[in-house]
């Protein structure tokens, strides 16, 4: 069992900036990807950034230039560097991982981005 637990969500105002964490622990051998999606009100959940155990990353394009996925493999830690967010980026961010069949989910965080 992996257990993900998010912080770092909270409310800011247009432009601003986040960086959500995402801790990980438990059985965490042989994980081969992380990532954080994003599910807004009344949409479905969405990919938001990944990273491989390489280190390669994928962003949506919607996020792409603005957000940054990274990772602390001493702390077993994923971050999310949000920067310069808008309306549209309001959801709730989950932290997700996937190790041989089965995908871990954390219970999420809110990220409210208004004026």
């Amino acid at each position: 069992q992996v257990q993900l637990v998010e912080s770092g969500g909270g409310l800011v105002q247009p432009g601003g900036s986040l960086r959500l964490s995402c801790a990980a622990s438990g059985s965490i051998f042989n994980i081969r990807a992380m990532a954080w999606y994003r599910q807004a009100p009344g949409k479905q959940r969405e990919l938001v950034a990944a990273i491989t155990t390489g280190g390669s990353t994928n962003y949506a394009d919607s996020v792409k230039g603005r957000f940054t996925i990274s990772r602390d493999n001493n702390k077993n830690t994923v971050y999310l560097q949000m920067n310069s967010l808008q309306p549209e980026d309001t959801a709730v961010y989950y932290c997700n991982a996937k190790q041989s069949i089965y995908d871990y989910w954390g219970r999420g965080t809110q990220v409210t981005v208004s004026s």
